[in-house]
């Protein structure tokens, strides 16, 4: 009889022990017993180990005086005062010749006793996989953080009024791709212009950059600034909102695809030349939104920055006024309040130096500049060959005094215009830039002797007869006269009131 079976582990001893407490390897065991001789031998080896030729043990004992009937093959096993576990893996078993072989791929695996070990893999990747973790989520904590610091920006509550009017920086940084220099249309003395395209409109805007450090004033700028977007009128830029964002303030236009008049008359970024039924266009286009703002809508409206850089053209080339930072509102019929005197040189009316008030006379005093600027070609002062400045206005009073007042028309015209136009032209800017304000006329009469309605007064060399830049001077501008880019009160209008 032979039996085979796996699962035990004897010791050098002869004595069975628990496999789990020796080792976790399964081991074979062989018993034979040879009725013949009475004789039991037991042989035992490691898993895919062959069976040993030199048994473990042998004994003698004749089973026949135990095995009297018939009899069960199984197993038994028992244990001390340790706690243990036997197992019996597989076997097999023969009367009269060898059991056959157990096939060991078959065998099941020894069950896991206890904790299941830690793997030493394990202990590399977790540490690793736990700093990356940390790592990941503080990176995500600290982007987010700074997403939120880019778009921060200032809100308070007076602003919910305004909410419809209420640009998101975010969507602004998105329109201007972060305020690119490639997207620049401008850089003025209160700041920069960038095109834009607004992520979900797709609306195309025109962003002006300021920079403010002061609260005081903010909340009537925003809400003149608001008011004034409800403006509607051919010959304006509409402003669409605004937003601000810690010590900057970003105002909204409409976009002008051609640009300002001022790269037109001065051949800039390859504009050609304006032409005189163009230019006549704007002159009255112009004068037309000064009525309306002045005149015609529910509140006064004063520009205060009037110049060719200042009116923009659309696709179709119609003047349109722009750049309302500076505007000031107040109600029909009320005086206007002294504030700081902002806005350019050479388009600042004479009166500003001591009274500091701004009026509808002194945005006639800008447009009359602009109406001599647009005609002749020339800038409001100008450098001459003894290193001084020259005003244009009174460059064109010596031309009419020596009668060739013609010849102040832009010689890049060719001498291509009308004549009756350009002589109202020009007239008429001197009248408008008079340096007494009761002198000059309102933006009605201005429309109406453009239009032809009302024939322009008899005026004649002698009557307005003035030296401008001695007259700007001793009002008080004289430590601003340095060109005609010059340029006043640039942080006064944001930072000190308005």
């Amino acid at each position: 009889m032979e039996s085979y079976y796996a699962g035990y582990y004897a010791d050098e001893d002869g004595k069975f022990r628990n496999l789990s407490l020796i080792s976790r390897e399964a081991m074979q065991v062989w018993i034979d017993y040879d009725d013949k001789v009475s004789g039991i031998t037991v042989t035992m080896a490691p898993l895919k180990v062959p069976r040993p030729i030199k048994p473990l043990f042998t004994t003698t004992y004749n089973l026949t005086s135990v095995v009297t009937d018939v009899a069960y093959i199984g197993f038994s096993s028992a244990t001390g005062t340790i706690n243990s576990r036997h197992y019996v893996l597989g076997w097999s078993f023969s009367m009269n010749g060898p059991a056959p072989a157990i096939d060991i791929a078959r065998l099941p695996k020894l069950p896991r006793m206890g904790p299941k070990p830690r793997s030493k893999v394990l202990d590399i990747v977790l540490p690793i996989a736990t700093s990356a973790f940390v790592l990941s989520v503080g990176t995500a904590v600290f982007l987010l953080i700074r997403r939120h610091l880019k778009y921060a920006e200032l809100r308070e509550d007076w602003e919910v009024e305004f909410g419809p009017h209420r640009f998101s920086y975010k969507d602004l940084f998105y329109a201007t791709e972060g305020f690119k220099d490639k997207h620049l249309l401008g850089i003025g003395g209160f700041g920069r212009v960038y095109k834009g395209i607004l992520p979900v409109s797709k609306l195309e805007v025109a962003v002006k950059r300021v920079s403010h450090d002061s609260k005081q004033g903010m909340k009537e700028f925003i809400a003149e600034v608001v008011s004034i977007g409800h403006i509607q009128h051919r010959n304006m830029v509409r402003v669409l909102g605004y937003c601000r964002r810690r010590g900057e303030l970003f105002l909204v236009y409409e976009y002008m695809p051609n640009g300002s008049v001022d790269k037109y008359l001065y051949g800039k970024q390859g504009k050609p030349i304006l032409s005189w039924a163009n230019r006549w266009h704007i002159i009255k286009g112009i004068a037309s939104c000064l009525l309306y703002l002045h005149e015609e809508w529910k509140k006064v409206i004063i520009h205060r920055d009037i110049k060719p850089s200042n009116v923009l053209l659309d696709s179709d080339m119609n003047g349109r006024l722009g750049d309302f930072g500076l505007a000031r509102l107040y109600d029909h019929d009320t005086d206007p309040q002294t504030t700081h005197v902002v806005g350019t040189i050479g388009y600042l009316a004479p009166e500003l130096g001591h009274t500091s008030k701004a009026t509808p006379l002194t945005d006639v005093f800008a447009f009359g500049m602009f109406l001599l600027e647009v005609t002749c070609g020339q800038r409001p002062i100008n450098e001459t060959s003894q290193d001084s400045q020259c005003m244009l206005v009174d460059w064109v009073l010596e031309r009419w005094s020596s009668g060739s007042l013609l010849e102040t028309v832009d010689s890049r015209l060719e001498g291509n215009y009308n004549i009756g136009e350009a002589y109202l032209a020009l007239k008429l800017g001197l009248l408008c830039s008079h340096p007494f304000s009761n002198a000059r006329p309102t933006m009605r009469q201005v429309m109406q002797y453009l239009d032809g309605d009302t024939q322009l007064p008899e005026m004649t060399p002698t009557d307005m007869r003035f030296h401008m830049m001695a007259i700007m001077q001793n009002e008080g501008f004289e430590d601003y006269i340095t060109g005609s880019t010059a340029s006043i009160g640039t942080t006064s209008v944001l930072s000190g009131g308005r």
